[in-house]
């Protein structure tokens, strides 16, 4: 009976590590699985025995596939504010699928290197294990972050940075947080094939532990916090409907009377609200927008308000221009920063600006790319920026003093996509060496300090308050070193030192594929030449 349950079903068995890597995530958050989840599939590129090169693939494939399709189930949210769901269901399973491919080649790759790898000395064994392994997972993950836009969401660093261990992300990003990860689920793969196969040393365990204190030692030594007086900021989390969904109307000067009642008595420096928070008013560079912000100026006595809306821009015969955009309002005047980093098939659909009925289909309307720039003294990202490592480490280099998350995650409220989003936050601030301000139109809200240490609005639970409005009181330091003054060495170097491996260790796959192909060549005209 075990034998008939073993050969049907025994194939699932493979998909644990999927599950493992789910859990590491929101809603579960069990941190320390990460740690585990991928050894049993590092196993198996090491020792793909009977599997053979495609099946071990395919079984990278399948965990990376299921991956997705779980840490991602939020997007289906949006169908009960109004999304129409065969896209969304369509979507789901595209980016899913997409996103598996780097499992797949992760595991096509990993198996390349280890078969040419067992054919040397095991120097070259402990430099796979060091080097190659890790080295490999966080420049797929580059790669996805970058590619087509970028889907840079929950790689395995973000688990490390809010499990209280981010502080490496100073020197390397989270992606180097993700090799030393991948370092310890490949200690753990050594370790059991020299329990079953007798293979291998303990020198693939010291080593690699070895190299993570070194890491964490030298990362401790390289935060600054900022010196200098606190500025006092208000966080304003509207929770404002989604765009899709039937919106009773409702006076939103009497809302926001409400949720700033009280903040006039913390007298605030720099007041935020949420990404779309101006829609209500009009564009962000219209007069009734700057009404509304010099009411808000003049109930708090904040010398600042930041706040997200639209704006459009009409050039004569041409297409009006569209911009998801954050404004920086002061008695003097205001500034505008345009969104650079859209999100495809959310903001615009490709190509749409050379096949103009496609705009049609934008939930939101074509947006257009703005150019980056800072805002005051704040560096300030919409959406999915915050994701972007790339774009917030230009922001510092511009001389950026703290940054501003601000994000409309209403289109999937009630699910978990709010706090998975907010985790990829906490990264930024450590790589940057800037404080963030984070303000979510349906959460999460809260503030991130250089270590990265968070501290969040929460409910009467203490849990982070979504799906609700709120108001939240902070304070933060601003680096006024500026750009001219002390970067992180992520600020300064970027991805490029792994990339740079990265690609080295493509182009010796490449060599090595190629070579292997050529002799087989010779060796079957020389079978040839016998006959």
């Amino acid at each position: 009976m075990i034998e008939r349950f073993l050969s049907r079903y025994g194939k699932l068995f493979w998909l644990v590590p999927a599950l493992l890597l789910w859990g590491s995530f929101p809603p579960l958050a069990e941190k320390t699985d990460v740690l585990f989840a991928l050894a049993p599939l590092m196993w198996l590129s090491r020792n793909p025995g009977k599997y053979g090169d495609r099946k071990v693939t395919l079984i990278w494939w399948a965990n990376g596939f299921a991956f997705y399709l779980a840490t991602l189930s939020w997007m289906p949210a949006i169908v009960k504010n109004g999304g129409p769901w065969p896209l969304v269901a369509l979507g789901l399973v595209a980016l899913s699928g997409y996103c598996s491919l780097y499992f797949a080649a992760y595991g096509y790759l990993s198996v390349k290197i280890w078969r040419w790898t067992k054919e040397r000395s095991y120097w070259w064994r402990l430099g796979t294990i060091l080097v190659a392994e890790p080295v490999l997972w966080a420049g797929l993950e580059i790669v996805r972050s970058r590619f087509g836009g970028g889907f840079a969401w929950n790689q395995l660093g973000v688990v490390a940075v809010n499990a209280g261990f981010g502080e490496p992300a100073v020197l390397g990003g989270v992606y180097l947080l993700s090799m030393m990860i991948i370092l310890v689920n490949g200690s753990i793969a050594g370790i059991v094939e020299r329990v079953f196969r007798k293979g291998g040393t303990a020198l693939e365990t010291v080593i690699p532990l070895a190299l993570i204190y070194g890491t964490f030692v030298l990362a401790e030594k390289s935060i600054r916090l900022p010196e200098g007086d606190p500025l006092k900021v208000a966080l304003v989390q509207r929770n404002f409907p989604c765009v899709f969904a039937e919106q009773e109307p409702v006076d939103p000067y009497s809302v926001y009377s409400n949720l700033l009642a009280n903040v006039s008595y913390f007298a605030p420096d720099l007041v935020v609200l949420p990404e779309s928070a101006m829609v209500e008013f009009g564009q962000v560079d219209r007069m009734n927008a700057e009404v509304f912000a010099a009411w808000i100026r003049e109930r708090t006595g904040a010398e600042t308000v930041i706040a997200g809306g639209n704006r459009v821009e009409r050039n004569g015969t041409k297409l009006p221009k569209a911009y998801n955009s954050a404004a920086l309002y002061r008695e003097e005047g205001r500034e505008i920063y345009d969104k650079v980093h859209l999100v495809p098939f959310g903001e615009f659909i490709p190509g749409d600006k050379l096949i103009p009925w496609l705009q049609r289909l934008a939930p939101v309307g074509s947006c257009t790319p703005g150019d980056l720039k800072l805002l005051g003294d704040f560096g300030v990202a919409i959406c999915y920026e915050d994701t972007d490592s790339a774009q917030m480490r230009e922001l510092a280099k511009l001389g950026a003093k703290a940054l501003v998350f601000i994000t409309n995650d209403s289109w999937f409220s009630r699910s978990q996509e709010t706090v998975q989003h907010a985790w990829q936050s906490v990264a930024r601030a450590i790589e940057t060496g800037l404080a963030v301000v984070r303000v979510g139109n349906s959460g999460v809200s809260g503030t991130i300090s250089p270590d990265g240490k968070a501290s969040w609005l929460e409910n009467g639970r203490g849990r982070a308050l979504v799906d609700r409005p709120g108001t939240m009181f902070d304070r933060i330091v601003l680096a006024e070193n500026g750009v001219d003054g002390w970067r992180t060495w992520y600020v300064r170097l970027g991805d490029a030192p792994i990339f740079i491996v990265f690609l080295l260790l493509i182009m010796a796959v490449i060599m090595i594929k190629y070579k292997k192909h050529t002799e087989d060549i010779h060796q079957r005209r020389n079978y040839g030449s016998d006959e």
